[in-house]
This record gives C-alpha cells, sequence and structure tokens, in this order.
C-alpha cells in the first residue's frame, strides 16, 4: 500500500482509500526521515528550540536556570520516550545523557496541529488539544472544529522560512504557541475525526499538489488507555471489538499494542503502556466505551486518571 503503515491497528483509516502505486505517503517519521532528506532538521528538537529564540542546549552545557526540561534531540518513535524534567544543578550533573538536551519548562496549552503545506504555505490546519494526566500520559485530545488563526500564524513564519519548498503533510506540537517539535506527517490517531473524505484529499495534496476538502467538520475526542508496562496483556475478542465500534457516536477503536511484541519494544511514554485508543463524536459517549473496553483487562493494572 502506497500509504506506509507500521501500526496495524491504524490501517482500519486507510483500506478504503484509492492511492495511485506511485504516490507514497509515510505516515510514521521513520519513513518520513527516509522520503524527506532535504526537511530533516525539522526532527531535530534542538534545532527547532533555537530557531524560536527559546534557551536550549546539548546535555554537557550548563543552563543559566533550573528547573529544566529534558529530552531526546531526535525521537523517531513519539510517545515522550526519554523526556523528564530536571528540577537541580546536581540532578542535571548525575542525569547526562548522550543526545539529550533541556530547554524551558513552558507552560499553556498542548496543541498538536496538522497542517496541509504546498510549497511552505499552509492551505488547511486542524487543531487538538491534550488534556495531560501526568508522566507524559494524556487523558484526553480535543479535536476542534474551530481555528486559532493567531497559532497558525506563527506556523506559517516556520513553515515559510523552515520548510519553503515542502509539499505534503506536517504536524507541529505547541506550547503556549512555542513549537516543541514537529513531524513531516499527520497524527494519524485520530485522522478519522477530521471527516470521510479528508484522507483522500490528503492523496490527492501527494499526487497533484492540490488540496481540496470542502466537509463540515465537527468536534471530536480521542481517549486512551493506560496500563503498567511491567505486565503482558491479551487483546479483547473481536466480537467485544466489533460490539464498542459499531455504537453510536464511536468513529473507531485501537488496540495500540502487539501482544507477539515485548512491552519494551513499544514506544510508551514514561508513565505507563497505551493499550487502546477510543476516538468518539462526543466525550461521554467515548469514556463510556472505554470503560466497556477497560472491563477486558486486569483492573488493578490500569493507570486512570
Amino acid at each position: 500500500m502506497p500509504i506506509l503503515i507500521r501500526d496495524p491497528w491504524r490501517k482500519q483509516y486507510f483500506d478504503h482509500v484509492h492511492c495511485p502505486e506511485h504516490v507514497i505517503i509515510p505516515i510514521d517519521d521513520i519513513d518520513a526521515w527516509e522520503f524527506y532528506p532535504s526537511e530533516r532538521h525539522i526532527y531535530d528538537r534542538l534545532y527547532i528550540a533555537l530557531a524560536q529564540g527559546l534557551p536550549a542546549g546539548p546535555h554537557g552545557t550548563i543552563p543559566d536556570y533550573f528547573p529544566i526540561f529534558s529530552k531526546p534531540i531526535v525521537n523517531l518513535k513519539g510517545m515522550g520516550v526519554g523526556s523528564r524534567v530536571i528540577p537541580s544543578l546536581l540532578d542535571y550533573e548525575h542525569s547526562y545523557e548522550a543526545g539529550h538536551f533541556w530547554m524551558p519548562i513552558l507552560s499553556g496549552t498542548h496543541v498538536s496541529t496538522d497542517c496541509a503545506i504546498i510549497q511552505g504555505r499552509i492551505i488547511w490546519a486542524r487543531h487538538a488539544t491534550g488534556a495531560t494526566f501526568r508522566d507524559g500520559m494524556f487523558r484526553h485530545w480535543t479535536i476542534h472544529a474551530e481555528r486559532d488563526v493567531v497559532l497558525i500564524n506563527e506556523l506559517q513564519k516556520f513553515s515559510s522560512s523552515h520548510l519553503p519548498r515542502y509539499t505534503g503533510m506536517v504536524n507541529f506540537e505547541t506550547i503556549d504557541k512555542h513549537i516543541i517539535e514537529a513531524h513531516l506527517r499527520f497524527a494519524d490517531q485520530w485522522c478519522d475525526l477530521y471527516g470521510a473524505s479528508w484522507i483522500q484529499a490528503v492523496v490527492s495534496l501527494y499526487d497533484r499538489g492540490h488540496w481540496q476538502f470542502n466537509e463540515i467538520e465537527r468536534e471530536g475526542f480521542s481517549i486512551p488507555l493506560f496500563a503498567d508496562e511491567e505486565f503482558e496483556y491479551e487483546v479483547p475478542a473481536s466480537k467485544i471489538q466489533d460490539e464498542i465500534r459499531s455504537r453510536p457516536g464511536i468513529s473507531s477503536l485501537q488496540i495500540t499494542f502487539d501482544p507477539r511484541k515485548a512491552n519494551s519494544d513499544h514506544a510508551k511514554p514514561p508513565g505507563g503502556m497505551r493499550l487502546v485508543l477510543i476516538n468518539a463524536w462526543d466525550y461521554q459517549t467515548g469514556m463510556f466505551a472505554l470503560d466497556e473496553i477497560a472491563k477486558h483487562f486486569p483492573t488493578e493494572r490500569l493507570i486512570r486518571p
């Protein structure tokens, strides 16, 4: 399939989409890194921070302030791997890790923005805001119908300067209008909530450099279920999954782990391992569905707000 899929639970979004054989659309950073060598610099988070005038540096350089936020300079697997707060100079001296950098602890709303870009110009955008839980985990994400014009203007300035020849999808993650990371792909976690014809519009973007998407956009919610990574888990039966998927208001259900792989081989935030993701058009409907699928995992091992 020309839409490159590494996580099998995402396949449900793309099975129905016609994509010409000559069109390649990466939806994982590992593939995007290979396909766009001229734009690889945006995967360098230290570069991103310095480009915005934020005080930052690789481990080994001494910050002028504490606490600081530390994370890998490049992380192609996502999920907040290796991210942490370092409270003091003493802790920093004992926390040296090659390939990591420090930056300010930003406060404000965590926003994920998917952008369709043609030659560095943003022609479509959609925001999702994350409700943080703890240790890199989120309670849920809200996918908004409205646009943040101020934020899009900031992203356009960055795109014009740093992606002037790029055409395709870009995902920006921001806190208080500051870009904390960028990706040469869209957020495939909730792309089903963008609209029935959205993926076909993406194919056209990569095929012909053209964007046409006219659906009325609706608010949606993406709700995860986390668990203790020290234990093994079984996938709920297909009939259980199918019943939840068929409920009114549920857009999709993803089982986001592979029981054939070791837990250590899954990308995950520091706080726990993600087992399930429910995408829904109504938050309460999504929570009811999450509560139902949660019954099929050991209750004592689940990590819930």
